[in-house]
């Protein structure tokens, strides 16, 4: 597991882009905290729906952040890129941010959207995060040997959960 960035400030991140009214749901390992994964992360892996104003927004958000990529190419306006990467690796002033149009396993933004929950995450952040179910989901298509226990991890989360419900 890497150490924590001493500069990773996820709230900070999560309160840019809600400043700017960014749609998007966390996903990765701070979705997995969030729902209760004993893990660490250095960034916010987050999906966006790829509609021209979100992404306008987002650009706005990035350029708050002092964004630029993680391989040192220059960053385009999102907007005006119309076949986006399959996850944009970018290097904040906050930490590490990930924006992922389609996690595998899934069908984007509107898929995700129908079973996350909107989190109080603390300082007025609230942000969508994505359902236990969806983030076993998109480990379980990544088919890494090396994520196992991560999907073990949500499959015993959502166990814990059913057993939280109202018995009537």
């Amino acid at each position: 597991m890497p150490p924590v960035a001493e500069n990773f400030d996820p709230l900070g991140v999560l309160q840019a882009l809600d400043n700017h009214r960014v749609s998007f749901i966390v996903v990765g390992s701070l979705a997995r905290i969030i729902q209760g994964a004993d893990e660490m992360t250095n960034g916010v892996d987050i999906v966006p729906p790829m509609r021209e104003e979100t992404l306008r927004r987002l650009d706005l958000a990035l350029a708050e952040l002092g964004a630029r990529r993680s391989d040192r190419k220059k960053l385009a306006p999102l907007q005006n890129d119309p076949s986006p990467e399959p996850v944009l690796a970018l290097t904040t002033d906050l930490g590490e941010l990930k924006i992922i149009p389609q996690p595998e396993g899934t069908g984007g933004y509107d898929d995700l959207r129908r079973a996350a929950t909107r989190e109080y995450l603390g300082k007025g952040v609230r942000s969508s995060i994505a359902s236990v179910g969806d983030l076993a989901r998109m480990i379980s298509a990544l088919g890494r040997e090396d994520d196992i226990t991560k999907l073990m991890a949500m499959r015993r989360i959502a166990e814990l959960d059913v057993g939280h419900g109202l018995e009537l």
